[in-house]
């Protein structure tokens, strides 16, 4: 495993791009974020980048208020969602650019894979 985050650290620091490119450790906050269905249809919801109430994130879900106000929280810690104060109501809104970064991490990763697989290939039919 140490060895596989090591790997990863050098494809990231080696891109052409690295500064677009989020440390692996944000990245994996961000996946773990993402990683509850919960927290990834509230991205879903918000991807027309306007600004939601916990209502309207809760509108067609059978999740009440209370259950679903930790997840807008727990997106925002990781930077992939914003608040803004309307009165006494929270809205938020969410800030594409870690999923930017995360989609060309995993090009990288994609990149390197398919590389790997294709040595590979020629390594068995040969």
């Amino acid at each position: 495993v140490g060895k596989v985050n090591l790997k990863i650290s050098r494809i990231s620091l080696s891109s052409r791009n690295s500064s677009a490119i989020l440390k692996t450790e944000q990245q994996a906050n961000i996946f773990a974020a993402l990683g509850d269905p919960t927290r990834l249809s509230l991205v879903a919801k918000l991807i027309d980048r306007k600004a939601h109430s916990i209502s309207s994130l809760t509108a067609g879900n059978k999740i009440t208020r209370q259950a679903i106000s930790k997840h807008p929280i727990v997106l925002e810690h990781v930077g992939l969602v914003s608040k803004v104060k309307d009165g006494r109501e929270s809205l938020y809104k969410l800030d594409a650019k870690p999923l930017k970064s995360l989609q060309e991490y995993l090009a990288i990763i994609a990149a390197q894979w398919d590389k790997d697989l294709n040595n590979l290939k020629k390594f068995v039919e040969d």
